[in-house]
């Protein structure tokens, strides 16, 4: 069975880290293009960053406006996980926070995958609050 699972969310104080892990199982990780979307109450569900699959030689990223400068997405195929590390962080990025993937087949790029939210998987969520 195909699974994603978020984890590192929590509550941490503005200016605060935090680093978001999205762990696969029941599939190879790096055959897919992965993507970190996040909803806030009573918004809809925004891409903040995605990230090409593993069968690139070069990764492509591709970063909200918002997020640009603080949050770094990465990758580590032998664990099967995908990171997001988010610094700098403002009561504004509260929100429970998505990982996604989408099949490395297509002509998909990852600015398209985060921006039209195209995704194949979704997983369960984790929250992420921002709060002195």
């Amino acid at each position: 069975q195909l699974q994603l699972v978020e984890s590192g969310g929590g509550l941490v104080q503005p200016g605060g880290s935090l680093r978001l892990s999205c762990a696969a199982s029941g599939f190879t990780l790096d055959y897919y293009r992965i993507g970190w979307f996040r909803q806030a109450p009573g918004k809809e569900r925004e891409g903040v960053s995605c990230i090409s699959s593993g069968a690139s030689s070069t990764y492509y990223t591709y970063y909200a406006d918002s997020v640009k400068g603080r949050f770094t997405i990465s990758r580590d195929n032998a664990k099967n996980t995908v990171y997001l590390q988010m610094n700098s962080l403002k009561p504004e990025d509260k929100a429970v926070y998505y990982c996604a993937a989408l099949t490395r087949a297509g002509a998909v790029t990852v600015q398209s995958m985060c921006v039209r939210t195209i995704v194949g998987y979704w997983g369960q969520g984790t929250q992420v609050t921002v709060s002195s």
